[in-house]
């Protein structure tokens, strides 16, 4: 059951720090993550969002890849809406010339703000059949002719680079546009847990090899789950009081940077129903329900997400998690 263990990074900013020193830790991190060999690392496009640093996913990409040697690393994701997807393909395009084989194109449908933010940023449309017409034209981008397959639009930065696309979803509209299309899928089982299930089915099911966009002979899922590990149960516990915390301000409109961990007893014993999808604990503890996880899910590999005040702590946590499953 040991599928390859990834990263998912949103450059969280705590509180008494800046968005420069979150981005310092973050790149910190992704040497830490390469040098212990975890499989990828993605940064998660947000806007308007004060607790978090991770706005530019290609700056952020550009600069871990000079960090790290062998680790991918990707978008996970670019919010599509959000951009013209011509742009896309050249700041991808460019990336993998800069830096090679492994980078990957996530690409969602959400706009990863709220809708005022959306609108200030809106480049392209979020409807499905739209969405999925985006993706073939990247391909195009990306392909050996560097030409847009609906409009004689060349880029030449990107041509030939085929870099890998994948889409992002939480929900079975997501799942089924990624299998329709023949691509992996990324669900984001880690904050929105309600349709895991089915959304994985819907994807296996819809799944199409022969689509003219397909990159896989066969489904692969790729699932988002929140993971502390800690020395022991009780301070793994602890530490993930900021997330928890972080949620709770989300969901009573706080706008706080992340918050110092605190007595789990604190919070009162109903977590919120976004984060069940959690393993949290010391390393054998984790590990356990790391293995839970992916019997439920079948998931071909995982995509940890770990928000910590410290960023020490959180490095400790993929240190640990990698001596427990690698």
């Amino acid at each position: 059951l040991s599928v390859p263990l990834s990263i998912l990074d949103l450059v969280s900013i705590s509180e008494g720090s800046t968005a420069r020193e979150a981005i310092k830790a973050s790149m910190n991190s992704a040497r830490v993550a390469d040098e212990l060999g975890y499989h990828r690392l993605w940064f998660a496009e947000h806007h308007n969002t004060q607790n978090l640093a991770a706005s530019s996913t290609a700056l952020l990409i550009s600069q871990a890849a000079e960090n790290t040697k062998n680790i991918r690393l990707g978008s996970g994701g670019v919010m599509l809406p959000n951009h013209a997807p011509l742009m896309v393909a050249e700041q991808y395009g460019t990336l993998a010339n800069m830096h090679g084989d492994r980078i990957d194109l996530g690409l969602g449908r959400a706009p990863g703000t709220d809708m005022m933010t959306a609108q200030a940023l809106s480049r392209s449309s979020a409807e499905p059949q739209a969405f999925a017409q985006s993706i073939y034209d990247l391909q195009g981008w990306f392909s050996e002719t560097g030409t847009s397959y609906s409009a004689p639009i060349v880029s030449a930065v990107s041509a030939g680079m085929n870099v890998p696309i994948w889409v992002l979803g939480s929900t079975v509209n997501g799942a089924s546009i990624a299998g329709q299309l023949g691509l992996p899928f990324s669900v984001a089982s880690h904050f929105a847990p309600d349709q895991l299930d089915q959304a994985i089915q819907v994807y296996r099911d819809s799944f199409s090899a022969d689509a003219p966009t397909a990159q896989l002979e066969k489904p692969y899922v790729m699932a988002g789950i929140n993971v502390v590990v800690a020395d022991t149960d009780a301070e793994a516990q602890r530490e993930y009081t900021v997330v928890e915390q972080m949620f709770q301000d989300i969901q009573t409109g706080q706008r706080r940077l992340l918050q110092p961990p605190v007595d789990p007893a604190q919070l009162g014993p109903a977590g919120s129903p976004m984060l069940s999808i959690k393993a949290v604990g010391a390393p054998q503890t984790v590990r356990t329900q790391l293995e839970e996880f992916v019997e439920r899910t079948g998931a071909d590999e995982l995509i940890t997400v770990t928000y910590t005040y410290d960023p020490a702590v959180g490095d400790h946590s993929l240190k640990l998690l990698a001596d427990a499953w690698f």
